[in-house]
């Protein structure tokens, strides 16, 4: 095992700056996903890492050792790639131990590596196949193996789950968490889908832009994003966000004023943000609901469209003046409302966002509520 530091990493294209001045320290031991749009870096960073890549600035540092001009085959990582990179005419053993071998391994080393991993992954009774006889699912088993039996200091997954179904995706997730548990080798991996970056990651790393807008736990990106990208970024259905002005301050809590007139309180500090200022709310949607008939706070909206799911029922709204549709995530025991209804929306004063017009997040305070 070993900890992974990248200081001031930058990487050029010609006239392209991919990557912009990135700094990161992953423990020893520790499961870092990075995930982004398309684009925004994640997987050049990784590669960078590998050694497949050279970066055009700055330090990368493997176990303590600087390794930027490090072979890639003597850094102590393994790569799993998007594409499984099977050979077709070699069996499931022979694929996992091929590196080995040409490693030069003893022959009974390189099997008893093949079959301990294999039985990590539960793939001993297909060592003997050839990769036209297997799942997509157990060839990417495979791939991992063939990194297993090497033994690494660091794994690199550059979204090794893109290729496979829904079912697939969600099985091999928790095998992944599992191989993490009983190896307990650092781990790090690129994907652009957040619902696979909150469940395996100890640490996510938000990029945009070839910059890090943030790093931290799922819980705490979840609950505390510190900008829009952030915010909008994690979370299915995204954030809603709606705009709206600063009208004062009381007991810790931020006065709003929304679209339709309403009055929203949000437990934020404004700091020097005066009254009139432009600012955006945000809020989850399993934290926005339908208000009771009469609540003057209530911001109006109608229905557009609801989706019934089974474990939950999204609503979407159209709220007047505002441009994105906002969405309303009802338990299977709430009432919710039809198509076309008329509407007010409410949330506790505790669980809104507050954005200035920067898009930067104000600081919370532990509202009434909270």
């Amino acid at each position: 095992m070993a900890n992974v530091r990248l200081l001031d990493i930058t990487k050029q294209f010609e006239n392209n700056s991919v990557l912009k001045g990135i700094d990161l320290d992953i423990a020893d031991g520790e499961f870092v996903v990075l995930v982004g749009p398309s684009g925004c870096g994640k997987s050049t960073l990784l590669r960078i890492i590998a050694g497949l890549e050279e970066a055009s600035g700055g330090t990368v540092e493997i176990g303590g050792q600087v390794c930027n001009d490090v072979e890639p085959s003597r850094r102590g990582i393994a790569m799993v790639f998007q594409s499984y990179a099977l050979y077709p005419h070699m069996t499931v053993a022979e694929n996992m131990g091929f590196a080995l071998k040409l490693a030069k391994m003893p022959r009974e080393e390189i099997a008893e590596r093949v079959v301990r991993a294999a039985e990590i992954l539960q793939i001993g009774h297909l060592l003997e196949r050839r990769p036209k006889a297997l799942s997509g699912g157990q060839r990417q088993r495979v791939a991992i193996g063939r990194a297993i039996v090497r033994k690494p200091q660091v794994f690199l997954f550059d979204e090794p789950l893109s290729n496979l179904d829904a079912a697939l995706r969600g099985q091999t997730r928790i095998e992944l968490a599992r191989l993490h548990r009983d190896l307990n080798t650092t781990m790090i991996y690129v994907t652009h889908d957040q619902v696979e970056a909150m469940t395996l990651g100890q640490k996510i790393v938000v990029l945009n832009g070839g910059r890090i807008e943030q790093a931290g736990t799922p819980l705490e990106l979840y609950e505390h994003p510190v900008n829009l990208f952030v915010a909008g970024f994690l979370g299915s259905p995204r954030m809603n966000f709606l705009p709206g002005m600063l009208a004062g301050e009381e007991e810790r809590e931020v006065l709003v004023r929304l679209p339709g007139a309403a009055t929203a309180r949000v437990a934020a500090d404004a700091g020097r943000a005066p009254p009139g200022a432009p600012v955006t709310l945000g809020v989850r949607p399993e934290h926005l609901r339908v208000a009771d008939k009469g609540d003057e706070h209530a911001v109006p909206a109608e229905v557009t469209l609801v989706e019934y799911l089974g474990d939950s029922t999204i609503v979407y709204a159209q709220v007047p003046g505002v441009q994105d549709i906002v969405a309303i995530k009802c338990c299977p025991d709430e009432a919710c409302p039809e198509r076309g209804a008329r509407i007010g929306l409410v949330f506790d004063a505790a669980r809104g966002h507050l954005f200035d017009q920067e898009g930067v997040a104000f600081a919370r305070t532990p509202g009434r509520h909270g």
